[in-house]
This record gives structure tokens, sequence and C-alpha cells, in this order.
């Protein structure tokens, strides 16, 4: 995407993560959602799904990514995926496939604009099932292998990269491409119950630097904007090249609260709630989603790869060290690890030539 688009000011985003439901019937253990279910704040009816789903067409919003919870457990998202693709937006669902059936598979397949991704965390059912659960791995293989069987066009598998699964990536990759999927690698961050296993699942450096190098030798896996702030070098064009929470897209809770991007489904980062407000108001105007789009990372700010990655992810800064205004904590040039320390941050900007911002930098809730 070019440079001059990603960091222009949008009056609406180009995609938008809808979490369409609270209900889930697995218990990962890095589930990023996990927070914002806990909350029970209820679910959009559907006439309000279809008034949302109005305003984004009116928007001109490109894609909705549909998640959850599992978004299969809610009886009408037939009904919603149906009203989204008649308005010309194309969907993507996040599911984790245990819930699949032919019946089901049959009703995807004769859809369009729609794209599939199944969550599978390992080649392997011992790594997967340590992570979503005992069973899990040979319940996802069989609803991939109902899609497989029904050609379904637009599939691929996600796994978010952890310390424990990091060693079948490759494996992972033969395995998504026997099932006629696509590999797709997602960015383990510390949201949600990811905070609670950070220390356990995070990568070295050393596996951030191998991961790096594969990402630039293999440019048919997907990564959205997982990795972009995570080359080690002269590294191939990942994307966006920047954070797009509040600038390119935004995340609606089932409950139809508004947060900068799916990893900051906080409280300090709540910007309204479509129910009270149009969510073009809440986009354009909010002002956690300002701060956001007006966020320098000042200690980034001198490496000669700051056009590339402008700082990385706000997301994992905040976890980690309490700020949004320090480096990405996995960055591959700063010199100490991802710890949970603010110290270790202050050390990493030291490192990049700047001064850390003071350790008071939360933000205060915004409610519309």
């Amino acid at each position: 995407m070019p440079q001059n688009l990603s960091s222009a000011p949008l009056k609406a985003p180009v995609n938008v993560t809808w979490e369409i439901t609270e209900r889930c019937n697995l218990s990962c253990r890095h589930c990023l959602s996990a927070d914002l279910r806990r909350r029970e704040g209820g679910e959009l009816d559907p006439r309000a799904c279809e008034a949302l789903i109005d305003e984004l067409a009116a928007m001109q919003v490109f894609q909705i990514n549909f998640g959850g919870g599992e978004p299969f457990l809610r009886a009408d998202f037939l009904d919603i995926l149906r009203y989204a693709q008649a308005k010309g937006i194309v969907t993507c669902v996040s599911t984790n496939g245990t819930l699949l059936t032919e019946a089901l598979v049959d009703e995807l397949a004769a859809m369009d604009l729609l794209f599939l991704q199944v969550s599978l965390d390992g080649a392997r059912s011992e790594t997967n099932d340590a992570i979503r659960g005992p069973g899990t791995f040979e319940r996802i293989l069989a609803g991939v292998e109902l899609l497989r069987r029904r050609s379904f066009p637009d599939l691929s598998l996600n796994m978010v990269v952890t310390h424990v699964n990091f060693e079948e990536i490759a494996e992972f990759r033969r395995l998504a491409s026997s099932l006629g999927a696509r590999t797709r690698l997602s960015r383990f961050r510390p949201s949600g119950d990811g905070a609670r296993v950070w220390d356990d699942y995070r990568l070295s450096r050393e596996q951030l630097a191998w991961l790096a190098r594969f990402l630039e030798e293999h440019g048919d896996v997907l990564t959205g904007d997982s990795f972009f702030a995570l080359t080690n070098g002269g590294a191939g064009d990942r994307g966006l090249r920047m954070c797009g929470a509040a600038r390119m897209t935004c995340a609606v809770g089932p409950d139809g609260s508004v947060f900068p991007c799916a990893f900051l489904c906080e409280p300090a980062f709540l910007a309204g709630n479509v129910v009270r407000e149009p969510l073009g108001s809440i986009f354009e105007h909010a002002p956690i989603f300002r701060r956001l789009r007006d966020l320098e990372v000042e200690p980034c700010q001198a490496c000669d790869r700051f056009s590339l990655c402008n700082g990385g992810c706000p997301a994992v800064a905040w976890f980690v060290t309490e700020s949004l205004g320090l480096p990405d904590p996995e960055c591959l040039r700063v010199a100490a690890p991802a710890t949970t320390a603010l110290a270790a941050a202050r050390r990493a900007a030291a490192a990049l030539g700047g001064s850390a911002p003071a350790a008071t930098s939360r933000p205060h809730a915004e409610v519309a």
C-alpha cells in the first residue's frame, strides 16, 4: 500500500473487525477476546446489526472481519453474512472450525465475497490441544476437510505463532497446503488472556529473527499487519508498514462498543458505541482515535527503519510497558527483551537514541 495513503487521515475505515458474539465453545489459553467476552455486555440484535451494516456500506467500508467468540454460535449469523454481502461488502470469518457441518459448508460455498480463516495452533495434535483444548485438533481438521471436499476457494489456516508451536511453522505450512488452504501466521500479542501467558508464549529474540527471515523467503504466507515491525534488514514489503488502528481499521464489540483495533479492546480505549452514535462520527472524532492517529514514537525516529514500521505495534507496547509512546518491545533493532518491566522499555528507548515518555502515560477511558 502506498505510504501516502496509509498515513493520510481517512473519514472511514477500510476494514472493520466485528466481534459478532461473546459466546465461544472453546477456552483457548491465549484468547485475545477473553476480557471483552467476560464483560457480558450482550449482543446487538438483528435490526441493530443490519443498521450497522447499512452504515458501513454507506461509508464504503471494503471488508468486515467477523470474529468472536465463535461466530457460528450465533443463530442468525448466516443472515448477517448474507446481508453484508448483498451490500457489496467483502466478508471474512475467523472461526475455530469445530462447528462446521456438511450443510453449513454447502451454504458457505454458495456465498460470494466470503473468506474463511480457520484457527489452528500447531501442526500436531499435542501442540494445538495444549493451547486450544483436548481433542480440538481432530475436530478442527474434520471441519477443514469438509471445506476441502467442497473445494472452498478462499480458505486459510491461521496459527498464532508462540514459543509453544514455533518449531512447527514449516510443518504447518505444508499441512495447510495439503488441505487446500493458504497459510496465515498471526503475531502473538499480550491482549486478553494473552497477557496471562505472555512470558510463557512470547518468542525469543532468536526466534523473532528466524521468523523474520522465514517471512521474507515465503511471500505466499499471509500475515495481515501482524509482523510489519519484525524485519531484521532489507525486508520485503509486508503491506501497511504502520499500525492501522484508528487509521485504516477499528473494532466493534458484540454490544456495539467501538475500539481502535481488536488488540486494544480495553476500557481505556473505548471510543463509543454504535447504539448511541454513528460509527462514522466515532471513527472521525473520538478523542482516543485522534490520539492514536497523532501518536509519535519519538525514540524510534532516529532509526533508519522508521519509515518501514513507524514504531511498531502500539498494543504490544501498551500491554508490556504501560505506554503508547515507546517502541514495539519486540523490534529486532531494540537491544532489550520484551519483558513486562517498564525499565526494559526505557533501556530500549535509550538504545534507539531517544528518551522514554513518563510512566504515567495510560490514557483515560473515552466514552461517547
